[in-house]
């Protein structure tokens, strides 16, 4: 009982031990080994490992094999914060000493002798040392691969992480991928300056695209942007080379002098898009590829729902566009955007087959049939034969048809019946052969001697064998010829009869057909000449001519032999008459020889001519010919002997048989070589190779088959020829641009001198090389004739005799001529342009006796017209009002030196006393109620000796102007009554015409009632807008209440307009759109004024447009009035082109510049006609207008604002005057300050005691310097005090604030500043040491730089641009840049002597340890040795010494260039033959 237990403890032991591994396989069965164990734990959870299994030798001996294998484990990707597995390995060493200290060790990568040992180096030190004989497994061979280290090992592995594997990527990333996923994306991108962009996109390249590579030649740079599947953008820009990390994407850059390359091997992480920003210069390219993924494919769907509910019917499916990326199924034409994509065709199959109930009635109408047939494919009967024999073809319809319940078919989309194939439309017909004749044999001659006939039987067989009609008669071969039997008929000499000769005593002759001459050149033979023996075997000639039959003359010509096709008959033939008896010898050779045989009578008897045999057959397939040999034979021995033996007469004919007729295999057939591509430098010669076969023996055409059909190798289709090197020759490059674009200019190319080596490489020699006489390198361009333009020339005198005033700039209209000058045209030519307009101030001597200021109205040259109905409209005078009835006008005469409450009106040059709807008020205006026709006239407001003119005219009903009859005649001319004298005197002295604009006027208001009509239609359609200003032309024009434009345009339009044809109304539709964009806001302040606007002086500004321009425009300053006389605020605004007349003190003072242009102006600004330096003080702002703080004495004078493009320049000035508080100012009516008489001394002593009180000083503000922003960043404010002070400079007090309210609105204390969000720069952590070596053993690492805000979120770059920026770039220590130059041994020098040998040699880039070349720019920051150089630079011996001085003497001889002069003197002794 107890052995029991023990036996069964023991098996259980044993089952427990086997059960840990697995089942032996058949192949360890076979062996001494035990079964493979469990695999062990990964060494790595992810990143890749390694994992092993063991197994264990069942024998004492040793086992073949290894007892340990290994398998990848652990494929997924590691977080980003795990850290390198061989960087954890060597800070592992961190806590052990070396050499008595602590380390921070670091990894060293790619080591090229032992990439599997760990070695470390020590931070800070540079010292290196291996750790550890070998890394843990799993451990990366090197940086950029899969393959790992296994006990120590480097072992391959795929990218299907299978150890041992070679599978690689395909450019799509997809591993052992065939490219499908991917498609290749390439174009080109041309910048347009001349647009007026400061940048624009190049390419968008999508989320996992790989291998892009962008090329930007020109002087523009390129930046990246991106965006992320969640909408997060982020910005790259590319300040130098180096690597860039954007989005966890490695971008590689290199800037060069000439260009920008940008690398990205991918996967993008994220949507980028590759911008370019635009800098001066010529226009850039950039060329771009890339692998873009195909995100969209298509996806086969499930099957729709049945057709028929029973019965039998059929359901299909269908295909739907899916994308990858978002998992979502999206339209159709994402999926046809992609040529690769091939839409699923749709499957159909049977469906619900269970009859219908009887209650459905079905059985009722079709009892035959109760299933609904599938759609089925239908074909028509086949059309007869194209042909009775020989091969044809037939053809038939085929269409998709379906059958309804009731039996009805009827036709319906093809895709239906696509679940089969469907049938044949053509298909061939009657193969058979067509019937031919067949010639029986031919019967015994008719004859038993001589000539005589014989016939035979010709039956037309078809291809079942039996005789049928159908045969072409034509055709059909002769059934009747001569026959000729070569028995002679006379009764023979010889004793033997005929029929005891030998076979070759009996040869016949040859029978020929007789052959008639015809229109196509055949070979006629003539008739056999007799035997040249009368006995024995003798020679038969005869003549054969190639002959033609001209058919007008009906004549037969003779031709050369080969005119005519074919084989040339025979023209001799072997004859034998009747053997030699000895009696009536023809000649005495037959005397002698006869002689001679009865001498040796033995010798006919022992020699003998016999056939041995036949020569082998001429041909080796396809059909050729055997000729039997004739020996002289020893009768007794048997042996073959020599000829002279045997008796030459009796020799036997030439007999020949056919042989090998079976066809010939598929053969290679090649045609002739082609000429040389190239004469020299290396060329190709190309020539046919097909496969072809002869499909019978007779036939002479062949077939051409596959080349699998012949026997390899195929012959060579292609090889190079002329493979030497080519004399040096000019290469021109394209011409360059022109320097003139019009006028004639030149224009310049590249001429170098080239010469293409016989490998295909070419180099560049000095001009020395090539012929004496190079290409023209320059040439005359442009020469169409050059536009008008205006040129500025001089200024005009002074617009006054005394005092201060103004100068125009004058300009002339002129031409450049074909000789280069520019001549003066008339101004015509330049009417299409803008005239320059700039004004200086003069100042000449002072007037006399101006003790008085005199009074002056501040006009304005406007042309108002109404353009829709509104209840107040606002004007000034000094110009022209167009208005519809209706309207409540107010009009203004502002006046300086003269009192507002003495402003007088005259109307028709009388004085205004009429209705009670017109007033003159208290200030001066002059105010019509519900204006009416009656108003119309010329409205004259007078200020003392100043007068200015206000022309009204009332829009009427149709557009159209209706002036009083009183001063309007035919052609615009005044019309005065005679009585009135003194009127019509002052009439005549009006400086300002009646209807000067009442043409240009019609043309606009013509043209409103036409857009009127326009727009209802336009309204219900919304037809597209042609270009931007049309659309905000027509948005402006709905809403506009006045169009206010200045005379200066109008006079240039009618200009225009005077010259005719269909430009004047373009013109109009353009004044139109212009005036309608420019007036954004100036109806609103004629409309509603603002209530704090003081009334004397208040002017509609003209408002810059808020649209950017479309087309490019010279620029130009918006000149905005502002109000004068008004007291100053503490921070004053005066737009420039006004005055600045400070009476008291201020904070500060802005001079406003308002410039429009395309391309945006720039601003500059001058200060008395010199450059303005700026200080703490003195500065401009953003928005380029000027700001002075606490302005004093020192700031006064002349300040220019000067807006300049590269389309122009234009200027505009204002004057700032301080008076202190002492004193006026005397201005004139053009904004300029008067020095001198001009003014007058005795002011009004109220006011100059209203100017200053207590010890003449005003009372005032003064201002301390704002204090430091509160905050550098994200919102500040500045303080600072304002105090009353009282009393002169040095002596002044400060008083109680409520004492200077007189003076003016106390200046701010407080301001905001720094409103830019807080932000700075960030970077990621420093990236792999692999960039571009930049010296021995360093290369550059890189880190991506970012600018974000305090919530860590990325913003533009610009947000930080005030801070310092980190390095993106720098050096590092790396094995991989251990390079070096290696040239090799220099080659033969090309001549012995003279002035053209050079000699090259190979440089390369290469690792020193290694030795294993690179590309070259890594070793570029070493010089490069020189791979060329010149030798023998010796003289050739003496002047007269004729020599050879170049090695390739010989191909110049070959290339028959000894003709030209520079290769005869290089090749004296080659050439002197020739």
């Amino acid at each position: 009982m107890e052995r029991d237990f023990i036996s069964c403890k023991l098996l259980v032991t044993a089952l427990l031990i086997l059960s840990s591994r697995t089942a032996r396989s058949e192949e360890d069965r076979d062996t001494l080994w035990d079964a493979w164990g469990s695999w062990s734990e990964c060494s790595r959870t992810c990143g890749g490992g390694a994992s092993y299994s063991l197994r264990r030798c069942l024998s004492s001996k040793t086992c073949e094999g290894q007892n340990i294998k290994y398998r990848t484990c652990g494929n997924v990707d590691c977080p980003p914060d795990a850290g390198d597995f061989r960087a954890q390995q060597c800070s592992a060493h961190a806590d052990v000493r070396y050499q008595g200290q602590y380390h921070e060790w670091l990894p060293v990568y790619n080591d090229p002798d032992n990439p599997c040992a760990l070695k470390c180096k020590a931070k800070g030190s540079g010292l290196v040392m291996e750790l550890a004989p070998k890394v843990l497994d799993g451990t990366r061979c090197y940086t950029e691969s899969l393959d790992m280290c296994i006990s120590g090992v480097c072992q391959i592995v795929g990218c299907d992480h299978d150890l041992g594997s070679a599978v690689k990527e395909d450019n799509c990333g997809v591993c052992n991928g065939d490219g499908s996923s991917c498609r290749l994306v390439r174009g080109h991108y041309k910048t347009q300056h001349a647009s007026g962009k400061t940048e624009d996109t190049v390419v968008a390249v999508p989320f996992k695209s790989r291998h892009v590579r962008l090329v930007l030649k020109g002087p523009d740079h390129l930046y990246v942007e991106s965006k992320t599947l969640q909408g997060v953008k982020g910005e790259l820009v590319l300040d130098k080379s180096g690597q860039f990390l954007l989005e966890n994407t490695t971008l590689d850059f290199q800037k060069l002098s000439d260009k920008e390359v940008l690398r990205i091997t991918g996967p993008l992480g994220a949507d980028f898009t590759v911008k370019v920003q635009f800098s001066s210069g010529p226009d850039s390219v950039v060329q771009y590829i890339y692998y873009q993924p195909i995100i969209h494919r298509w996806r086969e769907t499930d099957f729709f729902p049945c057709s028929v509910t029973c019965g039998g019917g059929y359901q299909l499916t269908s295909a739907e566009c899916f994308d990858l990326r978002s998992g979502r199924v999206v339209v159709d034409q994402y999926c046809h955007y992609y040529p690769e994509n091939i839409k699923p065709k749709p499957k159909l199959q049977e469906c619900n087959m269970d009859p219908c109930l009887a209650s459905d009635g079905y059985k009722q109408i079709m009892p035959y049939d109760l299933y609904h047939p599938l759609p089925r494919w239908e074909s028509s009967p086949w059309t007869a034969c194209s042909t009775s024999c020989g091969g044809g073809i037939q053809s038939r319809s085929v269409s998709c048809v379906e059958e309804d319940m009731q039996g009805t078919i009827t036709t319906t989309e093809e895709w239906k019946c696509h679940y089969s194939s469907k049938t044949a439309i053509l298909q061939p017909c009657n193969a058979f052969d067509c019937p031919t004749w067949l010639a029986q044999e031919w019967s015994p001659c008719t004859v038993t001697c001589g000539q005589g006939l014989r016939y035979r039987v010709v039956l037309c067989i078809d291809h079942r064998g039996l005789h049928a009609g159908g045969c072409n008669p034509t055709t059909k071969p002769h059934i009747k010829e001569e026959c000729l039997v070569t028995v002679p008929c006379y009764k023979s000499i010889d004793t033997l009869p005929v029929e005891a000769k030998p076979v070759w005593h009996k040869q016949a002759i040859e029978l020929e057909e007789e052959v008639s001459v015809t229109e196509e050149p055949t070979f006629i033979p003539a008739p056999w000449q007799p035997c040249s023996r009368t006995c024995g075997a003798g020679t038969q000639r005869r003549a054969v001519k190639c002959q033609v039959l001209l058919s007008f003359s009906q004549s037969v010509a003779d031709l050369p032999d080969d005119e005519c096709e074919g084989v040339k008959p025979a023209t001799s033939q072997p004859c034998y008459r009747t053997p030699c008896s000895g009696k009536g010898k023809e000649s005495e050779k037959e005397v002698e020889e006869e002689e001679e045989e009865e001498e040796t009578p033995d010798r006919e008897e022992l020699h003998d001519w016999e056939y041995e045999g036949f020569t082998e057959c001429s041909e080796s397939c396809g059909g050729g010919v055997q000729e039997a040999v004739v020996i002289c034979l020893n009768k007794q021995t048997r042996e073959a002997a020599e000829h002279s033996l045997c008796v030459s007469s009796r020799r036997p004919p030439q007999l020949l048989q056919d042989c090998r007729t079976q066809p010939c295999p598929p053969r290679w057939e090649t045609g002739e070589w082609s000429s040389c591509s190239a004469s020299c430098g290396v060329g190709l010669m190309t020539r046919t190779v097909a496969c072809s076969h002869r499909p019978s023996r007779d036939s002479n055409r062949t077939e051409v088959l596959r080349d699998e059909d012949c026997q390899s190798p195929k012959p060579v289709p292609v090889q190079a020829c002329n493979r030497f090197d080519c004399p040096p020759m000019w290469d021109t490059r394209a011409w360059g641009q022109c320097s003139q674009s019009c006028g004639g200019g030149f224009q310049r190319r590249q001429v170098l001198c080239k010469q293409r080596l016989a490998d295909g490489s070419i180099l560049e020699l000095p001009d020395t090389f090539c012929p004496s006489k190079s290409p023209a390198s320059q040439q005359i361009c442009a020469m169409q004739e050059c536009q008008a333009r205006w040129v500025t020339t001089d200024w005009s005198q002074c617009s006054v005799t005394c005092g201060d005033g103004i100068q125009r700039l004058q300009a002339v209209c002129r031409r450049q001529g074909e000789d280069r000058k520019h001549r003066t045209v008339d101004l015509e030519k330049c009417s299409l342009l803008a005239q320059p307009a700039k004004i200086r101030p003069c100042s000449l001597r002072p007037c006399e006796n101006s003790l008085k200021p005199n009074p002056i109205i501040l006009g304005q040259k406007k042309v108002y017209i109404q353009w829709r109905k509104g209840k107040k409209l606002q004007l000034l005078v000094g110009g022209y009002a167009y208005l519809l009835p209706w309207t409540t006008v107010v009009l203004r005469c502002p006046t300086r030196n003269f009192r507002k409450g003495q402003i007088g009106w005259l109307k028709e040059g009388k004085p205004l006393i009429g209705p009670p709807h017109l007033s003159v008020t208290s200030l001066g205006y002059m105010k019509i109620q519900q204006l009416r026709a009656s108003d119309a006239g010329i409205y004259t407001c007078v200020a003392g000796q100043a007068r200015e003119h206000f022309v009204l005219q009332i829009i009427g009903s149709k557009h159209k102007l209706s002036a009083p009859a009183s001063w309007l005649l035919g052609g615009g001319q005044q019309k005065v009554r005679e009585t009135d004298a003194a009127v019509r005197e002052r009439f005549q002295e009006l400086p300002i015409p009646l209807n000067r604009y009442d043409n240009i006027v019609e043309h606009l208001l013509e043209l409103k009632g036409s857009l009127q009509d326009e727009r209802e239609p336009a309204d219900k359609t919304q037809e597209n807008r042609s270009t931007l200003e049309d659309e905000r032309a027509n948005s402006e024009l709905s809403s506009l209440l006045v169009l206010i434009a200045d005379t200066q345009r109008l006079d240039e339009i009618m200009y225009n307009l005077s010259e005719g044809g269909e430009r004047g109304g373009q013109l109009v539709a353009q004044l139109l759109s212009e005036l309608a964009i420019a007036q954004g806001e100036t109806n609103e302040s004629t409309l509603h004024p603002p209530e704090n606007a003081e009334s004397s002086t208040q002017v509609p500004p003209l408002n810059k447009p808020n649209i950017k321009a479309t087309r490019p425009r010279s620029p130009v300053i918006i000149q905005r009035p502002r109000k004068v006389g008004a007291v100053p605020p503490s921070e004053m605004t005066v737009h420039v082109g006004v005055l600045a007349l400070l009476q008291k003190p201020i904070a500060s003072l802005e001079l406003r510049c308002e410039a429009l242009g395309n391309p945006e102006p720039s601003l500059t600004w001058t200060k008395n006609g010199k450059e303005l330096h700026y200080n703490s003080r003195v500065g401009l702002l953003s928005s380029g207008s000027l700001r002075i703080q606490s302005p004093s004495k020192l700031d006064e004078g002349l300040y220019t604002c000067t807006a300049k493009n590269r389309l122009g320049t234009t200027s505009l000035s204002s004057w700032l005057q301080i008076t202190g508080g002492k004193g006026r100012t005397c201005v004139q009516s053009n904004g300029i300050r008067a020095n001198g008489p001009i003014c007058s001394e005795g002011s009004n002593s109220s006011q100059s005691a209203e100017l200053c009180h207590g010890q003449a000083c005003p009372l005032r503000w003064r201002v301390d310097p704002w204090s430091q922003c509160s905050a550098s960043c994200g919102g500040g404010s500045q303080s600072r005090s304002v105090r009353c002070i009282k009393g002169p400079e040095g002596r002044s007090k400060e008083v109680e604030s409520r004492q200077c309210l007189g003076s003016g609105r106390r200046p701010s204390d407080s301001r905001p500043c720094n409103q830019l969000p807080c932000a700075r720069w960030a970077s990621t952590s420093w990236g792999a040491c692999h960039g571009q070596c930049v010296g021995p053993s360093l290369a550059t690492q890189h880190r991506h730089v970012y600018c974000q805000d305090t919530n860590a979120t990325k913003v533009s770059y610009r947000m930080c641009s005030g801070l310092q920026r980190p390095v993106s770039l720098k050096n590092c220590s790396t094995e991989a840049c251990v390079l070096h130059w290696r040239v090799g041994p220099w080659t033969q020098c090309t001549a012995t002597c003279g002035r053209h040998g050079f000699q090259s040699r190979q440089v390369t880039c290469a690792h020193r340890r290694t030795g294993k070349a690179t590309r070259e720019h890594h070793c570029m920051w070493r010089p490069r040795p020189p791979s060329w150089q010149r030798c023998n630079i010796l003289s050739c011996g003496r002047a007269g010494e004729c020599r050879d001085s170049t090695r390739y003497c010989e191909k110049v001889q070959q290339l028959e260039l000894c003709a030209l002069p520079q290769f005869k003197s290089r090749c004296c002794h080659s050439c002197k033959n020739t």
